[in-house]
């Protein structure tokens, strides 16, 4: 038996030819575009091994009259091709070039029929789609046809005309098969691409990454929408296509089940092993609002943007929205009668959400694609980090220009400073040396007009530069200098490099401010109130920042560090004797902002601690209250020169290492 398949390279071309090719006495003509036929053969390898000899690569072009197929090959196959597969067509909902579509969809359909005709085919078997029906109210028959409403979608109008082709054009007998929604194989959740409803996907994930699995979510029902694996459609096309009697049908290949919307996230949710949206709000309470003030709304620009930033955040197309609304509900039983015995049977999704799911975070999640490393970061990109001399911010200069960052380190301690920069060249990075005094604002002033005159730009600003006073507020009534401090450095400082800064990132499209701030702003510990009320000052430009430069494609990161052994803390005795983080370790959490630009990144702890705090107050103060009995006030703090820093007891070290990295 010859068969003839346009699209054979296709997701469901290639399990349709293997399917084919399963007739020990098939022989497939396959259509390939010229230049293509090296492809073609490392597909058969991988697709249809031990079958090269009963490969026929044909070239042509679906563009072309005739699908481009010369004289010889058409004479050579006439009276020769049992049944015809056309397959070839653009599947892609997000293209709005409707000129390409028509020439693909429509006229390639037109052109393949006069092939078929050419060769006089036994039959002609045109795979369409569900969305020939454009968006039809009400259940969609396999007879139906004409009665296709509300198809102005490129893709929709493309597949319902394609269609009317064949069944108006087609001379020689013909079968029309609608697939519905395409996915991934249901044994082994293989798929060539994202579309459909892997558009969720990273949406879901990014869920899973902020909330456990137990945090039930709010989302909406939406629409019945029919999802299919590809070995079914492929399965059944290859069955219908050989049962005798069945000429100038239609059939759906659909889920005579479909899941609702909300079902089908849910049921990706729990593959993913992401929070379930346990509230689901029916899409058609959106019915009960008049249609012109709905439309009213959404048309106004700032809707649209708040649209868009959402949906682009989400890694969703804006035509996906329309499926929770989606009209149209396709009978499939004629195809399920005539399956009857087959052994065919359209799989449930919640059978192989789970594979689908594993195959797309494995081979297709975007990220996977993507330079996660620091180099591709900071590579000839100019990095500003203050403190740069010690500590944190002596750690981070020396990952970055390990990296092929140009650091510029910034700190008021030259001797240090040169220290570093030495470092950092002896193992082949590059930096720049700018002293400076943050606490001085005219010093800051002059740092800002220095870079930019001798480096251009600041490509990544990293404000980690600080002041830490520990004194509790009882000891602090004639020290107002104490906020002074601490605001100037903290804040003021760090403000003034951001304001001098930011018109050049905006001026370039481009640009990453990275500011350090306090595990201490979530947890609100004790004795800390100058250092938390500047890192918050500092918190609250951050965020506001953030949405007046997105458009500019300059970003805001909040790092809440915890407790870090610097020497900033060593005027504090008893932090000898509990657990803190290592530099080397708070700089890995700025590199990992500087890679992948989130707005915020926190411990777990202090995530609980900012939880307690909100939903339980009381209880957040009196855990507060026990840290500051069991930590009093440092020796510094007192000013008594004669005091003596007191050891901490078993019960304060069993407190702080219970709660490790909080300042108490």
């Amino acid at each position: 038996m010859n068969y003839f398949v346009t699209g054979a390279t296709g997701f469901i071309g290639k399990y349709l030819v293997r399917n084919l090719l399963t007739r020990p006495e098939a022989v497939v003509y396959i259509l390939v575009r010229k230049g293509s036929k090296n492809k073609l053969e490392a597909i058969a390898r991988q697709w249809w091994p031990g079958a090269a000899d009963r490969l026929v690569p044909v070239t042509g072009d679906i563009t072309k009259n005739k699908l481009g197929v010369n004289g010889p090959t058409i004479s050579k196959l006439k009276g020769k091709v049992d049944h015809f597969f056309h397959l070839a067509a653009i599947y892609d909902m997000t293209l709005k070039d409707d000129a390409i579509q028509e020439k693909t969809n429509v006229d390639g359909t037109r052109q393949a029929v006069k092939l078929a005709e050419a060769f006089s085919a036994g039959c002609f078997h045109h795979v369409s789609s569900i969305a020939a029906a454009g968006l039809f109210k009400g259940w969609w028959r396999e007879e139906m046809f004409e009665q296709a409403e509300n198809y102005d979608q490129p893709y929709f109008r493309t597949k319902h005309v394609s269609e009317g082709v064949v069944r108006k054009e087609c001379s020689i007998p013909y079968r029309v098969y609608r697939p519905g929604i395409v996915v991934g194989h249901s044994e082994t959740g293989e798929i060539d691409k994202v579309d459909g409803p892997y558009y969720f996907f990273k949406f879901l994930q990014k869920i899973r990454g902020s909330l456990p699995q137990w945090v039930p979510m709010v989302g909406l029902e939406g629409s019945r929408i029919n999802i299919v694996p590809v070995n079914y459609v492929a399965d059944a096309m290859d069955f219908l296509a050989h049962k005798p009697g069945l000429d100038g049908r239609c059939f759906h290949l659909t889920d005579p089940e479909p899941f609702r919307v909300g079902e089908v996230m849910n049921l990706f949710a729990k593959a993913a092993h992401a929070p379930q949206f346990t509230m689901r709000i029916d899409a058609q309470f959106l019915k009960l609002i008049p249609r012109w003030l709905i439309q009213g709304v959404v048309n106004l620009p700032p809707t649209q943007r708040i649209i868009d930033a959402i949906l682009a955040d989400a890694a969703v197309p804006r035509h996906m929205l329309s499926y929770f609304n989606y009209p149209t509900k396709f009978d499939c039983q004629e195809t399920l009668r005539e399956l009857k015995g087959s052994g065919v049977r359209c799989p449930r999704l919640a059978e192989y959400a789970d594979r689908l799911w594993d195959y797309w975070e494995r081979h297709l999640d975007p990220d996977l694609f993507k330079d996660h490393s620091l180099k591709g970061a900071v590579k000839d990109r100019v990095v500003l980090i203050t403190g740069a001399s010690s500590g944190i911010g002596k750690a981070t200069a020396l990952k970055v220009a390990a990296a092929g960052g140009i650091v510029l380190l910034v700190a008021r301690t030259m001797p240090k400073l040169e220290e570093t920069k030495a470092e950092i060249e002896e193992k082949g990075g590059k930096a720049f040396i700018y002293p400076a005094d943050l606490s001085d604002l005219n010093s800051c002033e002059s740092l800002v007009e220095r870079v930019l005159r001798e480096q251009g730009r600041v490509d990544i600003l990293i404000n980690n530069a600080g002041r830490s006073i520990r004194r509790s507020i009882a000891l602090s009534y004639t020290r107002f200098h104490d906020y002074e401090r601490c605001m100037q450095i903290n804040f003021y400082g760090a403000l003034k490099l951001m304001l001098g800064f930011l018109p050049k990132m905006a001026e370039n499209q481009r640009g990453h401010i990275i500011n350090i701030s306090s595990i201490g702003v979530q947890v609100q510990p004790p004795r800390f109130s100058a250092y938390v009320a500047s890192k918050a000052a500092l918190e609250a430009f951050t965020r506001i920042a953030q949405p007046e430069f997105l458009d500019k494609n300059v970003y805001f990161t909040i790092i809440n560090m915890p407790l870090v052994r610097t020497p900033m803390i060593g005027p504090t005795k008893f932090y000898e004797h509990v657990p803190t983080l290592k530099p080397e370790d708070a700089a890995a959490m700025i590199c990992e902002a500087i890679v992948d630009k989130p707005k915020r990144i926190a411990t777990r702890l202090g995530i609980f601690g900012q939880a307690i705090n909100t939903l339980l107050p009381k209880v957040g103060d009196i855990i507060q209250n026990t840290s500051y009995h069991l930590f009093p006030d440092s020796k510094a703090a007192t000013g008594d020169k004669d005091a003596k820093d007191a050891v901490p007891s078993a019960e304060a070290v069993v407190f702080a290492t219970l709660m490790r990295g909080v300042h108490w």
